[in-house]
């Protein structure tokens, strides 16, 4: 791997802090314990869902411009920086959260998750910025797998406070749960840096005088001509579809084991174990797509989530819910970073940023609908195992529509 390929890997590394502590683990127990002190559990089950949502919505009104602008010479990485910037500046903020605000949580963390998920658009669409199309399954999927590991390290030191507060000499684990926070920030800070320094980008539009008026312009004459990219729109309905149901399983997975009465203890050894049974497992995708085709371990990856679900709806045991982790981690950065290489490959790189905007908002946008059927089944049922059940449709519709993708690109076709 050479210095470029290496830096865009270690942002995996980085933000995948994030995505252990503040989207899977550490934040949804201190906001179930914390923050939401005084709601039901369903409610507050239900709110984090929507907030999930309500973010989503605001993330569909803005990336789909700023992607397109995103794509003019020097442009990508401007907006990269600020989304960066705003995601760790609000993951710090968490740390000010008191017991029962759980409305000015779930305001900072929608906050957060804006400058997380923006962020990655930019970052996403880098990919074809620093290696070539033959390198992308590898590439993409080693981002993913080492961003398993990069998440431990500081979940670990944050665990290990929060179960143990006598360490800093605190009689209780708020205060421990809250400097976690302030880690993952730090952390996410740090290792941004490599990238920061050492990736430009290289496949862009000559500016104009009028980048902003020219980009709506684009995206305008992009929807016209959308039968001329009827594979990569194509290929988005399908990811629509699949992605959504894993994204609400990631964002789902802590709210379900607390309401299952799992031990805050038991939820997040499992969710470290994941991490890094996650690793080799990205890794294996990647080496089996360079053999069997991205396409091929996609299907393999929404079958393996199609059974999840199902398997969910029966979980009972803490034992349970360890086999239902370890499958989940068997192909969790596989059909991720599989996604996001293929549609690397299938798209004009000149107008990646725009086309990875389309990508992002597509996955979540899905994202409304996810979170929004799990609440919603889980209050009309009463029980949040008819939440995770009903997820199994949208990975059923994603992989039917996948079979009609055809995988060479760049083109109009």
């Amino acid at each position: 791997m050479n210095k470029k390929e290496k830096s865009w890997i270690l942002y995996d590394w980085a933000n995948s802090a994030y995505s252990m502590a503040v989207t899977s683990t550490i934040l949804p127990i201190f906001f179930k314990d914390v923050a939401s002190k005084g709601l039901s559990d369903t409610d507050s089950s239900a709110f984090w869902a929507y907030s999930n949502s309500i973010e989503t919505v605001l993330l569909v009104l803005m990336l789909p411009i700023l992607g397109t602008i995103a794509d003019y010479k020097n442009m990508k990485k401007k907006f990269f920086v600020f989304f960066l910037l705003m995601g760790i500046f609000f993951t710090g903020l968490l740390s000010t959260v008191n017991e029962g605000q759980w409305f000015f949580c779930l305001f900072i963390y929608v906050l957060t998750a804006i400058g997380f998920s923006g962020s990655n658009l930019f970052y996403d669409s880098m990919l074809v910025d620093v290696t070539t199309e033959d390198r992308m399954d590898w590439i993409s999927t080693n981002g993913f797998a080492y961003g398993y590991i990069g998440s431990t390290i500081p979940f670990i030191i944050s665990i290990a406070l929060i179960m143990k507060p006598q360490i800093l000499g605190f009689d209780s684990a708020i205060i421990p749960t809250k400097l976690s926070f302030i880690i993952t920030a730090l952390w996410w800070f740090i290792f941004s840096i490599p990238l920061l320094k050492n990736v430009q980008q290289v496949n862009y539009l000559e500016p104009c005088r009028k980048p902003v008026k020219e980009s709506f312009l684009r995206l305008i004459k992009t929807f016209k001509e959308i039968k001329q990219y009827k594979n990569i729109f194509l290929f988005l309905i399908a990811f629509f579809f699949y992605i959504d149901g894993v994204h609400t399983i990631i964002s789902m997975a802590t709210i379900f084991g607390k309401d299952i009465n799992l031990s805050n203890t038991t939820l997040m050894v499992v969710l470290l174990v994941i991490q890094f049974v996650a690793f080799p497992f990205a890794i294996i995708y990647g080496k089996l797509a360079q053999k069997f085709s991205a396409k091929i371990m996609l299907f393999v990856g929404i079958i393996v989530y199609t059974f999840v679900t199902i398997y969910a709806y029966f979980i009972k045991s803490e034992l349970e819910f360890w086999i239902l982790g370890l499958l989940v981690a068997t192909s969790q950065g596989g059909i991720q970073a599989l996604s996001r290489s293929l549609f690397g490959k299938i798209i004009p790189k000149e107008k990646s940023a725009e086309f990875f905007g389309f990508y992002n908002i597509f996955g979540k946008f899905a994202a409304i609908f996810g979170p929004l059927l799990y609440g919603m089944a889980s209050q009309i049922t009463g029980n949040p195992r008819f939440g995770v059940l009903s997820l199994i449709i949208l990975f059923i519709i994603g992989g039917f529509l996948m079979i009609f993708v055809k995988t060479q690109g760049p083109s109009k076709t």
